[in-house]
């Protein structure tokens, strides 16, 4: 078989491929396709890839999309644990020097959050160990930030989002949003993070074992922060001291995401912050640069 570029070979068969897609009416989609299409047959040339490696290859991937429904997404998963989702957040999401980075969005947000009064506690169930989270909301100047939308969202003591456990947690359990006022700070009550497994039941389950790798995540709070003017900030604040903290099997931890909790055993602080008892303190700013 020919092309206007020759015949198909070995050597030649990158090249022999893309130029069938000459008539293409997207130039964008022309150009995606030139580059996977080099990069893969490199691959292919570089591995050297047996007949029945290829088909186990392409049956993985069949089973990867078996694994789709509406709340589970293995291809994003894959993506996930080889790395390309943080790398496409981080093309997507450079900031100026003194904003905060974005991490990875996950799949368990949901939309339409209830929105809360200042102060208010995200644990419906109150299972787990109080914690307080507070900060502020500040422009690349060290300005606050007044009016901010923060969207919280964070698993329960045992690793779970309330969409994991339906029936078992309440609806919207450990979510909510909040408004800065004036000053751009804010706080609210939830419970101290733990790390958990990403699924790890289907084929990306299967992949992360037999390369020896976990497939935890260190202990985490989602954040979505929007303000008129900025640009939208998607990402987490990390436990610097969880035992995954260095291997997240997602990629999605950076230095700069730290953030201490605090053992805070004093009555009056407790009472003052909320809780009948001990609790931990959590104190973050986030920085938002300007849209």
């Amino acid at each position: 078989m020919t092309t206007e570029s020759g015949y198909f070979t070995e050597a030649t068969s990158a090249a022999v491929v893309t130029a069938r897609n000459a008539g293409a009416q997207d130039e964008r989609l022309k150009q995606v396709m030139e580059v996977i299409t080099r990069k893969l047959h490199e691959a292919v040339k570089e591995i050297e890839p047996t007949e029945a490696e290829w088909f186990r290859a392409i049956m993985f991937l069949t089973d990867t999309g078996h694994m789709c429904n509406e709340w589970r997404q293995e291809f994003i998963l894959l993506s996930d644990v080889l790395g390309v989702s943080m790398l496409v957040d981080a093309i997507n999401n450079r900031k100026p020097s003194g904003a905060s980075e974005s991490t990875v969005l996950g799949p368990f947000h949901v939309a339409d959050a209830p929105e809360l009064p200042m102060g208010a506690d995200i644990c419906l169930d109150q299972k787990g160990d109080p914690m307080l989270v507070r900060g502020r909301i500040l422009d690349t100047h060290g300005n606050p930030i007044a009016g901010a939308k923060i969207d919280v969202w964070q698993a329960n003591d045992e690793g779970f989002y309330d969409v994991q456990q339906k029936g078992l947690q309440p609806d919207f359990n450990l979510r909510g949003v909040f408004r800065t006022g004036p000053d751009g700070s804010y706080h609210f009550r939830g419970v101290k993070p733990k790390f958990y497994p990403i699924p790890d039941d289907g084929p990306v389950g299967k992949l992360l074992g037999a390369l020896g790798r976990h497939p935890f995540r260190p202990a985490h709070l989602h954040f979505i922060i929007e303000a008129p003017g900025y640009a939208r900030l998607v990402t987490h604040i990390f436990d610097p001291d969880d035992p995954y903290i260095h291997s997240d099997a997602v990629f999605g931890v950076k230095e700069s995401l730290m953030a201490e909790f605090t053992p805070v055993s004093d009555p009056a602080k407790a009472k003052a912050a909320g809780f009948d008892g001990p609790y931990f303190d959590t104190e973050f700013d986030f920085v938002l640069a300007p849209a």
